[in-house]
């Protein structure tokens, strides 16, 4: 029986020269559920109008206590997504689904896919068990994939990968989980194991939630402003860059105007204080 530490090695295997080690019909099975599995994800996305309850989910948790308060006094945030942004979650998922597709073909037990799972009242899907391992499938680029690759999501975790992870290996009863990435850029694939000791108590982090959720009072700012550059302007961190609430959450800045916008030749740059005007376009519909 295979264990998931050789699973990124035989999904390569699958695309050398070696014969594959498993039936046709079995592996057109697998592309079969694939398949519908694609059908059900593009119908979402060209169909469905995207939906915010403000329930907090058990993907979410590991999300920061402000981002979560706004996202629960807020509905349909998502509908606000730029198309384009839509696009990219899709073929995200579309990847996702392929790392589960080879880890079957691969010859790896993959179990539970998109079960639902529920964790003190708060519920989930995660995307499968695979070898008796929790593991949630991530499409990432560039430094995002590094960080799964050298293990330092540990570190560096501003989306709250290891509190959704450890939530989904809490409702499983299970101790051991893994991110299974993929680099969308180049393709490279890699495991990244998390133990018991790094995972946080999702429990306690869903009652403590809650209790913000409940309150009135706007908790404390995720993060601080970070210089940009030297130019003496503070800029929004990473975290905040990417998060649905930060006009409302840093409405307060520049003298009580709100973020300042810059169009830079790699993306927009969102300043919380000017003390130097860039030489670029600031941008006023964002």
């Amino acid at each position: 029986m295979k264990t998931i530490d050789t699973l990124v090695a035989d999904i390569y295997k699958l695309f050398s020269l070696d014969p594959i080690q498993m039936e046709e019909k079995e592996v057109d099975e697998y592309i079969d559920s694939f398949g519908e599995m694609l059908k059900k994800h593009i119908k979402e996305f060209l169909y469905e109008q995207p939906q915010s309850n403000g329930n907090l989910r058990l993907s979410a948790i590991g999300k920061p206590d402000r981002q979560l308060w706004y996202g629960s006094k807020t509905t349909n945030q998502e509908s606000t997504l730029k198309p384009s942004t839509r696009i990219k979650f899709l073929y995200g998922y579309i990847l996702e689904e392929l790392l589960l597709l080879l880890s079957s073909i691969s010859g790896h037990k993959v179990e539970d896919q998109q079960k639902e799972v529920e964790l003190e009242g708060v519920k989930g899907h995660h995307d499968a068990i695979i070898d008796g391992v929790v593991v949630d499938c991530k499409s990432a680029s560039g430094r995002g994939f590094e960080k799964f690759r050298t293990n330092n999501l540990i570190n560096d975790d501003p989306f709250g990968y290891i509190g959704q992870i450890s939530a989904y290996a809490e409702a499983n009863g299970l101790d051991e989980a893994a991110f299974l990435a993929i680099d969308k850029s180049t393709g490279e694939i890699c495991l990244s194991p998390l133990h018991s000791v790094e995972m946080i108590n999702a429990r306690s982090r869903i009652k403590h939630l809650k209790e913000i959720i409940s309150n009135n009072n706007v908790p404390d700012r995720c993060y601080s402003a970070v210089p940009d550059g030297k130019s003496g302007n503070l800029k929004l961190p990473v975290g905040c860059v990417y998060c649905n609430y930060k006009r409302e959450c840093w409405a307060d800045t520049n003298q009580g105007k709100g973020l300042r916008v810059f169009e830079y030749a790699k993306g927009k740059r969102y300043l919380v204080q000017v003390h130097k005007e860039p030489d670029v376009m600031e941008v006023a519909d964002w």
